[in-house]
């Protein structure tokens, strides 16, 4: 199981110093993946949860890739219906090829409703939208010349290359923790990646309904890549009040055997609070919480 961390994005701490020391710190000390979030607009809707500036997450992997060697790199989760697919097609490929094909693409519908109306989008029709789009992006990556006729997309005769070389496409993992997000998983791509679940969820209501839609679907079993918290604490924490990932270390590494044995393939551990941390000048003391975390969790 392969376990990587969250890097803030976004904050007023968020410069290109704190950044590559992020990846510094998530590379050095042994963790096997960074991820980063996505979102376009700063409305007001966003800007409430994450201070900004906001960086864009394609660019800023792009700067990632070039200092950093082993580790992977993605979204967590890039929302599919703001970027038509055609260019998110190339700018992913690209991505990928670059960085020796490190590239992971969790993916997601959105949330902020300002963002949406911001970009001139329909926030109602975003679940329909993204199916289309994630079709139009695994065409794309699948052959050289390709057309692609829907409802909210449509090409013809479109030369896709560059394309990923070394595999037939980055993995594509699902984000959200509904029916639908299942079933966008098992239908569209290689990984559920549901977010900062409460303990037992996954064992009692999560894995149960993935494996339910991956039947009904008559598709194979996709893999499991939850994020959860990474919020230790000095007091035991009662499981039925505590997400995953949250509590003394001790429980935190429980969780992490939990999971294995749910057959997760990927944990990703997520150090944002709230945005009154993330307004704060605290990523320093966030790295030494990572730094600290690898020698417990090893």
């Amino acid at each position: 199981m392969r376990i990587g961390i969250t890097v803030p994005n976004f904050g007023p701490a968020a410069t290109a110093d704190s950044l590559r020391a992020w990846a510094a710190v998530v590379e050095d000390a042994g963790f096997d993946f960074l991820m980063v979030g996505d979102h376009v607009a700063a409305t007001p809707d966003v800007t409430a949860a994450y201070p900004g500036p906001f960086w864009e997450p394609l660019t800023l992997l792009g700067y990632l890739a070039g200092v950093t060697r082993r580790v992977e790199l993605g979204t967590t989760v890039l929302v599919v219906p703001y970027r038509e697919p055609l260019l998110t097609a190339r700018s992913l490929a690209g991505l990928d090829q670059l960085s020796d094909g490190r590239l992971i693409v969790g993916v997601g519908v959105g949330w902020a409703a300002d963002e949406f109306a911001a970009l001139g989008l329909d926030p109602h029709r975003r679940g329909e939208v993204t199916d289309e789009y994630l079709r139009a992006l695994l065409a794309l990556w699948s052959d050289d010349v390709v057309s692609f006729h829907g409802r909210h997309v449509a090409f013809t005769d479109v030369d896709s290359r560059p394309r990923p070389r070394r595999r037939p496409h980055p993995p594509v993992w699902v984000g959200g923790n509904g029916t639908a997000a299942r079933r966008r998983a098992v239908e569209l791509g290689q990984a559920w990646h549901p977010l900062r679940v409460p303990v037992g969820w996954l064992r009692t209501t999560g894995a149960p309904g993935l494996r339910s839609a991956a039947e009904d679907a008559g598709r194979p079993l996709p893999a499991l890549a939850p994020r959860i918290v990474l919020h230790p604490t000095a007091e035991r924490r009662p499981d039925e009040d505590r997400l995953l990932g949250e509590g003394r270390p001790d429980q935190i590494r429980a969780d992490l055997d939990e999971l294995r044995a749910l057959g997760a393939t990927h944990v990703l551990l997520d150090t944002h609070r709230d945005a009154d941390t993330a307004a704060r000048d605290d990523h320093a003391a966030q790295r030494a919480l990572v730094e600290d975390a690898a020698g417990w969790l090893a």
